[in-house]
């Protein structure tokens, strides 16, 4: 499948379509993956998943999925073990996966009782490549890098199958890039990232927050005064490495309180 994309271990390349853009209030209604092994073999893993929740129109205008459609079909939580399953040792990769796919994927393991780690996992978004070098969205990529439309636009297969498309036609292009998944995820990663989604970065051996109305304070500063904002913090969809980071700060505050 790939000609220029190196693997070491499986990579998962994942879309889902979904209710909204919400991933505290909405839900997902089709899973799809590709998942590309180091063989050359590749596997798939495509449902449509009952959100348990009214589809709204504006969404079924984008991906052709009504009430109807899901309504015999199981829901997240039954889905959970066996996904979790499929995606044990993958790296993963998918369109805007980091803003987007991720978020619901890690809201939908959590509710369901199944937390998907992220710890040694390799996170490709192609994305970041093609809004580096030609900022457009995925159909605009597949005219650009493999020179045909995107046909069926917006169906999970359709596009797991255009994103490893793609992916490998960028590195056949832009041959400064690294030409493996782990070099591709570092290539791509700010180096003063704290956390997976740089919500806090490292300035001059301190924690900083990169995002928010405390950006560019100092985590351990907001640990101390506004305690609150964290335990909010922590209630809400951040991954799991970022929770850590707080949790970590939280705890330094308590023991200085201590001393």
């Amino acid at each position: 499948m790939f000609k220029h994309l190196v693997l070491h271990k499986p990579l998962a390349i994942l879309d889902l379509e979904t209710t909204g853009t919400d991933p505290q209030n909405d839900r997902i209604v089709e899973i799809g993956i590709l998942k590309a092994l180091p063989d050359g073999r590749h596997q798939h893993y495509n449902r449509r998943v009952n959100p348990g929740i009214p589809i709204p129109s504006e969404a079924t205008a984008v991906h052709g999925i009504t009430d109807a459609d899901v309504a015999d079909e199981l829901r997240f939580e039954q889905l959970a073990p066996d996904l979790r399953a499929f995606l044990d040792d993958c790296d993963l990769c998918g369109f805007n996966l980091k803003r987007f796919d991720l978020r619901f994927l890690h809201v939908e393991f959590n509710r369901a009782s199944q937390p998907l780690t992220l710890e040694g996992r390799a996170i490709l978004d192609p994305m970041e490549i093609f809004h580096a070098r030609e900022p457009r969205d995925l159909s605009a990529a597949v005219r650009y890098y493999c020179g045909r439309e995107h046909e069926d636009a917006h169906t999970a297969s359709a596009d797991v199958l255009a994103t490893a498309e793609v992916l490998d036609a960028m590195l056949g292009r832009y041959t400064d890039l690294p030409q493996t998944v782990a070099g591709l995820d570092q290539h791509f990663k700010s180096p003063n990232a704290v956390d997976s989604a740089g919500n806090f970065v490292r300035v001059a051996g301190e924690i900083r927050f990169a995002f928010g109305k405390y950006r560019g304070q100092p985590l351990d500063t907001v640990a101390r005064m506004k305690p609150d904002y964290l335990q909010w913090m922590l209630t809400q969809d951040f991954f799991d490495d970022t929770k850590a980071v707080i949790k970590n700060a939280l705890g330094r505050s308590r023991r200085r309180e201590m001393v």
